[in-house]
């Protein structure tokens, strides 16, 4: 069983006594159900309604909202079904083909007899259809695919050594040959295969990329599936040119989302709502151009001038030729995608800490930073190299008085941990722990100043 940063988050939830019902949004096969069938293990007594597999439970809210009322019409269709109050967990499970349902959410709080969870794909289109979302009564949770301490976790590492990572970058502390080539082997393992847990759990088992490709695209399949399916008032057909395009604009140099990239002649007008639909349905990761390189991140960028990219890089790399398949897995080349995959895992990287993306270029392309984020008081420009080039743009956001907010930068490569008095340089494999570098850079440099 894979071990998911979800499941404690499930039991300090359970533990709160003021918790509320949860809704669990991610893309379809990350593991949401799994998760929650597990830690269902928790309670006495567990009752899961699936509005996929079991529809009639749709008829449920016939006679209101009322926990009363629901459990009354659940009953009726399942008599053998006890519901204990305190002791019970009740799971609704693909609640985007009957999003209506979070509005019992309110009411389950109210009453607090019974925890609730719902979970489901594509809950970011279809939240707009529903009557009532119980602001105030629910708690969201955004799930992912495994990051690449879960991927390593499911290698059978142990959190003490896990860690050494982030100590190594505290300290500013080379790793030695053999600590980096085993770290960097992990990493590109993880690039190639992603985090879906039913690839990650093929790979552990069988020891080899055996069946992995064939699983990957078939979850690009369901995604398109889904598409027909789900997208509702706009254009299927348009949006799956942006789906099938998204690789497309990672290759060229500039990464940038363009319209007449998708099909000829094609105007942004009539592709409004499209790549928005993709996000909200947790296919992709939007990363907006600022600007202007400063705080603060949110307000200062352009709505309209972004990239977009996978929200899991093993699907990016499923997405390619046949060609470029046996080249990645068989001799780790990843030849003109370098740049493209390298951004965007570490694009994904980010988002599964919580970061939203952001990235700038200016008019003239005399400057362009791949990645933003922020720390307690500094704007943090993100470099990414696909090899050891020099960083114009780096040293000039940091040196230039200009950008007042800049006062340090990352650079992400394939190179060991290093410091040159303006920015640090990390390998690729140390973008999982920048979150908990920054926690612990601001505690050594502000100290009392973070405390207040």
């Amino acid at each position: 069983m894979l071990r998911r940063k979800i499941d404690e988050y499930l039991v300090q939830w359970k533990n709160n006594p003021d918790r509320m019902p949860l809704v669990i949004k991610g893309a379809r096969q990350i593991g949401k159900t799994f998760s929650i069938r597990n830690f269902a293990k928790n309670y006495k007594n567990f009752i899961e309604i699936n509005f996929i597999t079991d529809p009639q439970f749709k008829t449920i809210f016939s006679n209101g909202y009322s926990p009363e009322a629901i459990i009354r019409q659940i009953t009726l269709i399942k008599p053998e079904w006890n519901f204990i109050p305190n002791e019970t967990l009740l799971f609704f499970d693909e609640i985007q083909e009957f999003p209506d349902c979070t509005t019992s959410l309110k009411f389950f709080k109210i009453d607090g007899k019974y925890d609730v969870i719902c979970s489901g794909s594509l809950l970011g289109v279809n939240y707009n259809e529903i009557t009532s979302v119980s602001v105030g009564y629910k708690t969201d949770c955004d799930m992912h695919s495994l990051d690449f301490e879960e991927f390593l976790w499911a290698k059978g590492y142990k959190q003490g050594l896990i860690d050494e990572i982030l100590e190594h970058m505290i300290k500013l502390a080379p790793f030695s040959e053999l600590e980096y080539r085993v770290w960097m082997e992990n990493f590109m393992e993880y690039t190639t295969l992603g985090g879906m847990p039913k690839v990650v759990d093929m790979f552990i088992t069988n020891k080899n990329y055996s069946g992995t490709l064939q699983e990957q695209r078939q979850i690009l399949k369901a995604y398109e599936d889904d598409i027909t399916k789900y997208a509702r008032g706009l254009d299927k057909a348009k949006i799956k040119n942006v789906y099938n395009h998204i690789s497309v604009f990672l290759a060229k140099e500039n990464k940038r989302y363009q319209i007449t990239k998708v099909a000829p002649g094609a105007r942004n007008r009539e592709y409004i709502g499209t790549v928005d639909w993709l996000n909200d349905a947790g296919i992709i990761n939007i990363c907006y151009c600022l600007e202007s390189p400063e705080l603060p991140l949110k307000g200062n960028y352009k709505p309209n001038d972004y990239k977009i990219y996978w929200r899991d890089t093993g699907l990016l790399i499923a997405s390619l030729d046949e060609e470029a398949q046996v080249d990645f897995r068989q001799n780790k080349n990843f030849n003109a995608y370098k740049g493209a995959i390298y951004e965007n895992i570490i694009a994904d990287s980010l988002v599964k800490q919580g970061y939203g993306l952001y990235y700038y270029k200016n008019e003239k392309s005399t400057l362009e930073m791949d990645f933003f984020v922020r720390d307690f008081r500094s704007l943090i420009p993100v470099e990414v190299k696909a090899n050891d080039n020099a960083t114009v743009s780096l040293r000039n956001l940091i040196e230039k008085e200009k950008y007042p907010d800049v006062h340090y930068g990352i650079k992400l490569c394939n190179k060991n941990i290093g410091f040159n008095g303006k920015f640090y340089t990390f390998p690729y494999f140390c973008a999982f722990m920048l979150k908990k570098y920054f926690n612990e850079f601001n505690q050594s440099h502000y100290g009392k100043e973070v405390e207040k």
